[in-house]
């Protein structure tokens, strides 16, 4: 379709959406629809615009199947996630009690726990990154637990038992002794 005519009325709803809106697309797509209707061919609206001949085709196609509402974006592809409000209301009670409340023998979740936990709940499981994504998301921080026995051991079995490993490590063992 090369020549395009728009009526007084389309002209008018489509200057009223351009000026009306904040999204810079559907301003841009607009705009394609009303360069279009003066005759501007498609190289000199993309270039003007800035944006493929593809993009002028595209438009100009939905404005033409769907109207003004053709113009606004479509929604991203790509599947709705898995992890669904139930499940985030989970995650979260999850977080704010600790473990040993739950009936668990550790103080402090880990990934690999709460995955385990919230599968057990609610049958949903995700790999460790990405329940550290949705963690985030839910505005949770967490560090990789640290295990440490400082505190827990008994330090003086501890020191005898360090000095015993330093005595070995600087005895020659037998077959060093062979060789020379």
């Amino acid at each position: 379709m090369s020549a395009w005519k728009l009526s007084n009325e389309e002209w008018d709803a489509l200057d009223k959406l351009r000026f009306g809106t904040g999204d810079a697309a559907v301003f841009r797509n607009a705009t394609i629809i009303l360069m279009s209707g003066v005759g501007r061919s498609k190289p000199s609206i993309a270039n003007d615009l800035g944006c493929s001949i593809g993009t002028v085709d595209n438009i100009r196609h939905r404005y033409r199947l769907r109207g003004l509402a053709g113009l606004e974006p479509r929604k991203p592809p790509g599947r709705t996630s898995r992890a669904t409000p139930a499940y985030r209301a989970a995650l979260r009670s999850a977080l704010q009690t600790p473990p040993q409340e739950l009936g668990y023998g550790f103080s402090v979740w880990s990934l690999a726990r709460l995955n385990a936990h919230l599968h057990r709940r609610t049958g949903i499981n995700f790999s460790d990154d990405q329940l550290g994504r949705i963690v985030h998301q839910e505005g949770f921080s967490f560090q990789r637990p640290k295990h440490a026995m400082k505190g827990k051991r008994n330090e003086a079995a501890y020191q005898k038992a360090a000095v015993e490993l330093r005595a070995l490590k600087k005895k020659p063992s037998a077959t060093t002794r062979t060789r020379l």
